[in-house]
């Protein structure tokens, strides 16, 4: 892993993104975050256009933001490289992740490092709270399918998502750290990241009041959009799971996932009149069998670098 020296109190507010015009939002959201006390913040853009489509408005934002703006051209259209630009970028102690479609709340970041210092863990994680327009399903919007949370497992967080994250660049389960460019047009690279940090004896918690928002827009509020991305969530966990075990606990993993398919399918077929319930348990039920795919090796989803116009760089966990 490459060394780095990083600098004491400082804080740099990472944005990788893909021509998304609501980035101007987020940047807003940034002019007007209160600052954590004694730290020098900065904002670093990676653009993974294969063209600089978002210099324009970075650079016409930046008298706007009040606090240094790096503009780096990172193409093309392969999420880690632009994540990975970021940290190449950076020499802060902390390094934040916040996606091009979000938008940060005032004490967003006060609130991360309020955690990572209280609980001096390596990575500190906040939620993400979806936004749905009147068009959105009314069983999406009762069952809030859009918005992020860590997932505990035996107690702990073993891994993350970059969509509102806040990492301790010296740590030695960070430090030097990539993420996959392997994984770059799939998603999930956030996924695995943060399990190998979490395996290298990195600590991961959680502040629940450090929210960022995120409007859901029409294209991603559908059920077909909802099940694509849960089975390629299923897939990275099969991957994972699968680059660590023998054939035999592949087997059994592959019994489990099975197990639970069919689990999900009577639970779905039970509370079919209810669609939030009935959804909620078929796309359980799909996450399970993208988990089979990955475990049985198959190619996962691509989800960034297509070529329709407009599509960004949002967060794959």
């Amino acid at each position: 892993m490459m060394e780095s020296t990083v600098l004491p109190r400082t804080i740099d507010i990472c944005i990788c993104t893909f021509r998304r015009p609501e980035l101007a939002a987020t940047l807003r959201s940034l002019a007007v975050l209160e600052l954590p006390q004694a730290y020098k913040v900065g904002v670093i853009i990676a653009d993974n256009d294969d063209e600089p489509s978002a210099r324009d408005l970075v650079i016409a934002m930046m008298d706007e933001l009040q606090i240094p703006v790096h503009y780096i051209h990172a193409p093309a259209r392969n999420i880690s490289l632009a994540r990975n630009a970021c940290l190449d970028a950076s020499r802060a102690r902390f390094v934040a992740f916040i996606d091009d479609d979000e938008t940060a709340t005032k004490e967003w970041l006060v609130r991360l490092v309020k955690a990572a210092e209280g609980s001096r863990a390596d990575v500190v994680l906040g939620p993400v709270r979806a936004g749905y327009g009147e068009d959105a399903p009314v069983w999406m919007r009762h069952g809030d399918f859009h918005s992020t949370f860590p997932v505990l497992a035996g107690g702990e967080i073993r891994t993350g998502y970059t969509c509102n994250v806040l990492m301790r660049m010296d740590a030695k389960a960070i430090c030097g750290r990539r993420f996959s460019l392997d994984r770059g047009q799939t998603g999930g690279e956030d996924t695995a990241f943060f399990d190998e940090v979490y395996r290298a004896g990195g600590r991961i918690v959680y502040a629940p009041d450090a929210w960022t928002e995120e409007v859901v827009p029409p294209n991603r509020a559908t059920f077909r959009w909802l099940v694509r991305r849960r089975y390629r969530v299923g897939q990275t966990h099969g991957r994972l799971v699968a680059s660590r075990k023998s054939g035999i606990g592949v087997a059994g993993q592959l019994a489990l996932a099975g197990a639970k398919i069919a689990y999900c399918t009577v639970a779905a077929t039970l509370t079919a009149p209810w669609a939030t319930r009935r959804n909620r348990n078929i796309l359980r039920g799909v996450m399970h069998m993208g988990a089979l795919s990955g475990l049985l090796g198959a190619d996962e989803l691509r989800q960034y670098g297509m070529k329709q116009t407009g599509q960004g760089q949002g967060h794959a966990t």
